[in-house]
């Protein structure tokens, strides 16, 4: 299915939030929250990297970054809401992941903005493995699946604009 990773946050409407899960096997039901804490803690990682990452001045690369950030918090926002709609809550251990985002978002920043750019290619890679694993591993609903596959293709779309900024000579803030 083809997504519009253009749009930050799509449209959510009161109805479209709903009990699920309602039925299903005791095993599908944990394959389903577990595969749901896992993608939030990782999309909470990826939010503060992006957030440790900007800048304190306009320009194109913070601007980038700031979007990126957007984008990964519509994430957390997506697999929280699906989570309480399953009747489940967050992961008590979701902390060290924000931790490591701001270790991993801090940490490049310091080391330069090309850094900055190849962990955020990294951090998304590493998220659209994660994406197709439980994709293929895990038996969605088909709205929840709908989700899981919008949000992946938003990380494939982060790659290219990162090696993007990667390629093109005066992205960075001094440059501007």
């Amino acid at each position: 299915m083809e997504y519009d990773t253009s749009i930050i946050r799509p449209e959510i409407r009161f109805e479209d939030v709903k009990i699920r899960g309602v039925g299903y096997d005791e095993e599908r039901r944990k394959e389903i929250l577990k595969a749901l804490r896992f993608l939030h803690a990782r999309e909470i990682m990826a939010a503060n990297v992006y957030k440790c990452q900007i800048k304190s001045k306009a320009c194109k690369l913070n601007t980038w970054l700031t979007a990126g950030m957007a984008s990964e918090m519509t994430h957390v926002s997506d697999f929280q809401t699906k989570l309480y709609e399953f009747g489940a809550k967050p992961s008590k251990s979701r902390f060290v992941f924000w931790f490591a985002g701001y270790v991993f978002g801090f940490g490049s920043r310091i080391l330069g903005e090309e850094r900055m750019l190849r962990t955020g290619v990294w951090v998304e890679e590493e998220a659209v493995k994660h994406y197709q694993e439980v994709l293929d591993r895990v038996d969605w609903d088909d709205e929840t699946r709908a989700f899981v596959e919008k949000d992946q293709q938003d990380e494939y779309a982060h790659i290219e604009r990162w090696k993007t900024l990667l390629g093109e000579p005066g992205y960075g803030c001094r440059q501007d």
